[in-house]
């Protein structure tokens, strides 16, 4: 059991990295993670929100669609939260990049 989620964990922040590189298939795949509570994670709306908006941003066709069927599912507040939150990974992923 510990190996799956050690496996699990190392696709997290694998993908994570791809992420911060600007990869969009990360970003979707970051998003369809936690969305479906799939490689270790808990389901989490707002993290799957903030993904596959950034994701759509980033220019991934499917990453728009996700968004929109996530959105369905939260509240106002959540979907705010999830908007501040991939402003702050865009600025933070900016600042890196520079």
């Amino acid at each position: 059991m510990g190996t799956s989620l050690n496996n699990a964990r190392i696709l997290i922040d694998s993908r994570t990295a791809d992420a911060a590189r600007g990869k969009p298939d990360a970003l979707f795949d970051l998003g369809i993670c936690y969305s479906t509570g799939t490689a270790g994670v808990a389901i989490d709306l707002i993290e799957a929100h903030k993904w596959f908006n950034l994701a759509a941003v980033a220019g991934f066709g499917e990453a728009a669609d996700a968004r929109a069927e996530i959105a369905g599912n939260m509240t106002m507040r959540q979907i705010a939260e999830a908007q501040r939150q991939a402003r702050a990974w865009m600025g933070s992923t900016q600042r890196r990049a520079a």
